[in-house]
């Protein structure tokens, strides 16, 4: 298994300013952590591409050192380019890899050497009075913009209010920089729908640049107006050693065309998302935030097919079966209601 190591570095080549996410292993082979002082001495810090076939982190990244390459920043950054070997290859995560965003502390997953990366990390930003943190990623699957969160707190709820009106609240899966660094700043995931969806750059670049710019996060609440505030109460997947698939009828089971459309859509009780194959006992499997299984809670059986037993609202949908067996089928959610 080849060695894999964390690298800090304080200054970077002109060319990763220009360089494509397939080409960024030429430059940090590595994960690596590219420190740079602002005005302000606590870093917000950044983590782009922990999936390697997430490029909107590093667009934003350039278009951000471009604009201050040759101006102080308003406040030191801490960016950090996880997993440019699968970058290379335009994968989420290679064969022969853990996936980067489930092996930050708190993970459940086997201890391998980027748990000790990740557990490196955030040693250093403690260290550094890291000031919040923001993991850019994007979807597969027809998404809106939003925003993810670990704690109900006000900061978390701000800081992800300034990315959009779509706000989850999520406890798992375990093992994410997100969760990870909530014990130590405000923190969000921010989810910028497929990598080349029009716009998400600037968007992205416009958030981060004001994050830059604040003097502190404030303290009050959001306005329920502001924001629609979802929580995350199932994982949904598809057991490993089932066969599924969007257009091969032999498989054991038929996903629905289009299941996508269906993300953060109010979706009714008995809703179809696929067939069973004649004479298969295949079916999906949802586990709730303390990984107990819970699909009776959600799902059912008629005549085949797998249908919705109350309603409920997905995310993270994706036609992409090589993403479903990777990651998971999707997250169903709960909306949190005000008091």
């Amino acid at each position: 298994m080849e060695s894999v190591t964390l690298s800090q570095v304080e200054n970077f080549p002109n060319k990763l300013l220009e360089v494509s996410a397939n080409k960024l292993y030429t430059i940090f082979p590595q994960p690596t952590i590219l420190h740079l002082q602002g005005k302000k001495p606590e870093p917000l810090f950044i983590s782009i591409l922990q999936n390697g076939n997430e490029t909107t982190g590093l667009k934003k990244k350039k278009k951000l050192l471009n604009k201050y390459k040759d101006v102080t920043p308003p406040r030191s950054t801490s960016i950090f380019f996880g997993n440019s070997q699968a970058a290379r290859y335009g994968k989420r995560v290679l064969d022969h890899q853990p996936d980067y965003n489930r092996v930050w502390p708190s993970t459940t997953e086997p201890f391998c050497q980027e748990t000790e990366i990740m557990k490196r990390i955030v040693e250093e930003m403690k260290q550094r009075r890291v000031f919040a943190s923001i993991d850019i990623h994007n979807n597969t699957g027809l998404n809106p913009y939003y925003a993810c969160i670990n704690k109900l707190d006000n900061q978390f709820i701000q800081l992800a209010a300034l990315f959009g009106h779509m706000v989850v609240y999520f406890l798992t899966p375990k093992g994410v920089q997100s969760l990870a660094f909530s014990e130590l700043c405000p923190s969000v995931t921010v989810e910028c729908g497929k990598p080349d969806s029009h716009g998400n750059v600037d968007r992205v670049f416009d958030y981060v640049d004001t994050i830059l710019h604040m003097n502190d996060i404030k303290n009050d609440p959001v306005s329920p107006y502001n924001i629609d505030l979802f929580h995350t109460v199932a994982r949904v997947v598809i057991p490993a050693n089932t066969s599924f698939s969007f257009t091969d009828h032999n498989a054991e089971i038929l996903l629905k065309e289009g299941l996508d459309k269906m993300n953060f859509s109010e979706t009714p009780a008995d809703t179809c998302f696929g067939v069973v194959q004649s004479g298969s006992k295949a079916k999906f499997m949802a586990f709730n935030e303390n990984d107990i299984e819970v699909t009776e809670n959600y799902f059912y059986m008629n005549e085949k097919k797998i249908r919705t037993s109350k309603p409920v609202m997905p995310a993270m949908l994706t036609m992409d079966e090589t993403i479903i067996r990777q990651d998971c089928l999707c997250y169903l959610m709960e909306r949190i209601h005000s008091k």
